[in-house]
């Protein structure tokens, strides 16, 4: 009977976890306006069982947006911590592009549409605290261009946040060789013309 209880809870997270994988892809690639049946199918299970772990297509939302945003600042904060200041520099950059083009728009998609439904201004004030430290360190160790500043990475977004392809792979692939291109220039040699003054929600369009 123990056993059984818990093959049936394995279950249960196993079709959790492919609901909310289907979801983040769905909603990735479409938008918010992919139907609760279109998941289900996508996820292999039943409509049944998606509504009996997410009663309203609002709480399944909220769910992949709160895995997306768990991931986005687990990211910043394990860059923040690697030994290799530079490292840890493009680790940030490079991450976060990949998330945002595999992304399609979702996060902005979810803040419009839920607009009070996480802390945003908490949140993203304690990421770019978090992010200037990483800079400050990549600076120190003479690594990273003295006049970068934390606009230069909402302009990289801007720029990554354009890519638009047929496919996913295709838009990670374009983001990865933007990204490296950026890198290069963020390097602690050669002038540029003085950064822009940009904000986190200019990266949104």
């Amino acid at each position: 009977m123990a056993g059984e209880t818990t093959r049936l809870r394995v279950d249960a997270r196993q079709n959790r976890d492919r609901i909310v994988d289907a979801a983040r892809e769905a909603f990735a690639a479409d938008g918010l306006d992919v139907s609760m049946t279109g998941i289900a199918r996508r996820a292999g299970v039943g409509v049944a069982t998606l509504y009996r772990r997410f009663p309203t297509k609002a709480a399944l939302v909220r769910e992949v947006f709160a895995e997306q945003l768990a991931a986005c600042t687990s990211e910043v904060l394990h860059a923040a911590e690697e030994p290799d200041p530079w490292r840890g520099f493009c680790r940030v950059v490079e991450e976060l592009c990949e998330m945002q083009a595999r992304d399609r728009g979702f996060s902005a998609a979810f803040l419009t549409a839920f607009p009070d439904a996480v802390p945003v201004d908490e949140l993203r004030a304690q990421a770019e605290e978090v992010f200037a430290g990483v800079v400050a360190r990549a600076k120190g160790a003479g690594v990273l261009r003295p006049d970068f500043t934390t606009d230069d990475l909402v302009l990289v977004l801007m720029a990554n946040n354009g890519l638009v392809t047929d496919s996913v792979e295709t838009t990670v692939a374009a983001s990865r060789r933007l990204v490296a291109y950026f890198l290069q220039a963020f390097q602690a040699d050669g002038p540029l013309p003085p950064p822009a003054r940009l904000g986190l929600r200019d990266a949104l369009g």
